[in-house]
């Protein structure tokens, strides 16, 4: 029996962009099912990990920081993922992509063609994905309807529905994106970023 695991994501993460690619094919070789999930990767940040984001602002220097670069750089290459990385808008302030990414999430296909267009569009093209105006481009060169999904981001249901990912995703330990949550002997599993796909499929291929 195939499994369904959760992936929480927010599209400023340049992990996220490199697991949302590499995850691809253990979904193929396993035939599991993902549940696509936006949350806002500030807000997490902002209640468990305020230390990361002060480190960010203030240590890009340190051997820390050149390491993870270096890291990030490494996999994209190993991966044959685009990473035009930095841009001048990192950090991204995310909010309205996440926004319209709720107003997709009760239709995972439209999601993911949304999803795809929006990492290409961040990090090969070096676009503002915060911009309203930008995001509606994005989502219409995907085949959907960008005015209908800037009208429904702006509405109180996605608000709180972003707000409730977020708060969901805190409450099951996240701490950062994307957080992949997977079945394991009766209660789940949280593996976090690229580094540990391997582990998600490991836990995926589990009876």
């Amino acid at each position: 029996m195939s499994k369904s695991i959760e992936f929480f994501f927010d599209l400023s993460s340049p992990w996220t962009c490199l697991a949302y690619h590499n995850i691809q094919p253990i979904i193929q070789r396993t035939g599991t099912t993902v549940v696509w999930r936006p949350f806002l990767l500030g807000g997490v940040h902002n209640e468990v990990n305020k230390g990361y984001v002060e480190s960010r602002a203030s240590d890009q220097s340190s051997p820390k920081w050149r390491q993870l670069r270096q890291v990030l750089a490494d996999w994209a290459e190993q991966s044959g993922v685009p990473m035009n990385f930095p841009s001048q808008y990192f950090p991204l302030r995310s909010v309205n992509a996440m926004r319209f990414c709720c107003a997709l999430e009760s239709d995972q296909t439209a999601l993911v063609r949304f999803i795809e267009a929006c990492l290409d569009a961040y990090f090969t093209h070096q676009l503002n994905l915060d911009e309203p105006d930008v995001l509606v481009e994005v989502a219409n060169e995907a085949g959907l309807d960008g005015d209908a999904l800037r009208e429904a981001s702006q509405t109180q249901g996605i608000k709180d529905q972003l707000r409730a990912n977020t708060d969901e995703a805190i409450k099951r330990g996240a701490f950062g994106s994307p957080s992949i949550f997977v079945p394991f002997d009766g209660g789940e599993h949280l593996y976090f970023g690229n580094d540990q796909l391997p582990l998600v499929e490991w836990a995926i291929q589990r009876p």
